[in-house]
């Protein structure tokens, strides 16, 4: 990201001075295979110009003798792009830095190429992390907070690089000047991180994730012998993160060795990791940290599974909304099995599925995979 870090000029395309250095638009090759197109003052880069690293990667902006100045562009080999201020080539001041989507994950400052001061980190899901960082750029400190994508509420206390340590329920408060601060619910229990392992799904089994709190409640389903069901505790629009599925981490080799009853509550994480809720967990009196295995089977959905990182459980799987949905409506995920034929069995699917599946292409008219 430094444009001081070049090495020996090797080739040069484009007008000389009498000294026989770079004059005018130049295009110029070191021998590391990093190029350099923009303009040349007897040698040094004076005016815009672009950096085309190596690996990719490319900045470019406005150069006054040999450095960069002011508004910068830094484009990762990926395809994520950082807009920031530079000072003599190095980063100093306002950043902020988008993925290869365009979606924001970083906001902030910096000084002499390293985070500093208040900063945002964001994630894809629509949570994010504030607070000061540390000398290394890191958010680690007494003073952070994960904001769920309500955009208010908040866990609030110590956090080592961007992980829980100890945190309190808090509410993100914008004042008039647009500062932000947290505000601690007095009395809120202690959260810390708690990743799941494949024989304990958490520590804390009872203790509810507070923004899921907010936003679902477990009922009958109105789904006939569907037992329990997810719903919306308030209205919701498109693309709202309703709840999460935490459980144990298995494998697909375990899950595909055993009978469709124990899978029940089973949810692909990765194509390596399955996300399991087993017995005695399914039961809210035993585990109500995450209640998104509660939600129900439909071919018309009005909810998706999307990964989540959650600030006490991980990378996990979230419910988010694929229409907005009304209080009280049951909220309702395709579970995704496959539908091609294996032999004379039919789709690998459970029994219940497959007969849900005939009943549903037999509605629209189409032919059945039975």
């Amino acid at each position: 990201m430094d444009s001081d870090d070049e090495s020996v000029e090797e080739f040069v395309e484009g007008p000389l001075d009498e000294d026989d250095q770079p004059h005018g638009f130049c295009t110029v090759t070191f021998s590391s295979s990093d190029r350099f197109e923009g303009h040349f003052t007897h040698g040094e880069k004076n005016g815009k110009g672009k950096f085309f690293f190596f690996d990719g990667s490319s900045l470019e902006g406005y150069f006054v003798d040999d450095g960069l100045q002011g508004k910068g562009v830094y484009t990762h080999e990926d395809g994520g792009v950082l807009h920031g201020m530079y000072v003599d080539g190095d980063l100093n001041g306002p950043a902020q830095e988008c993925d290869a989507e365009g979606r924001l994950m970083f906001k902030g400052q910096y000084k002499d190429n390293n985070r500093c001061g208040e900063c945002w980190v964001y994630y894809p899901d629509g949570g994010c992390v504030f607070g000061k960082v540390n000398e290394e750029g890191e958010m680690t400190g007494d003073s952070v907070g994960y904001i769920y994508p309500d955009g208010l509420t908040a866990l609030y206390g110590s956090f080592v690089d961007g992980e829980i340590i100890q945190a309190r329920l808090a509410t993100l408060i914008s004042s008039g000047s647009g500062r932000q601060h947290f505000e601690i619910t007095p009395d809120s229990p202690v959260y810390s991180y708690d990743k799941s392992t494949s024989t304990c799904i958490t520590t804390h089994t009872l203790l509810p994730d507070p923004y899921e709190s907010q936003m679902v409640f477990v009922a009958d389903s109105l789904i006939k012998g569907a037992g329990q069901g997810l719903f919306a505790k308030v209205d919701a629009e498109l693309d709202t993160v309703m709840s999460f599925y935490n459980g144990v981490r298995i494998t697909h080799t375990e899950v595909d060795s055993r009978d469709w009853a124990l899978n029940g509550n089973t949810i692909s994480l990765d194509e390596d990791t399955v996300v399991d809720v087993p017995q005695p967990f399914n039961q809210l009196e035993r585990y109500c940290a995450s209640l998104g295995h509660k939600g129900n089977h439909s071919f018309t959905p009005n909810c998706k599974y999307d990964p989540f990182v959650h600030p006490r459980f991980g990378l996990i799987k979230c419910i988010r909304t694929l229409r907005a949905v009304h209080k009280g409506e049951e909220l309702l995920v395709a579970y995704g099995y496959d539908h091609e034929e294996k032999g004379d069995s039919g789709p690998e699917a459970p029994e219940w599925y497959r007969q849900e599946l005939q009943e549903f292409q037999r509605s629209k008219g189409a032919p059945s995979s039975l």
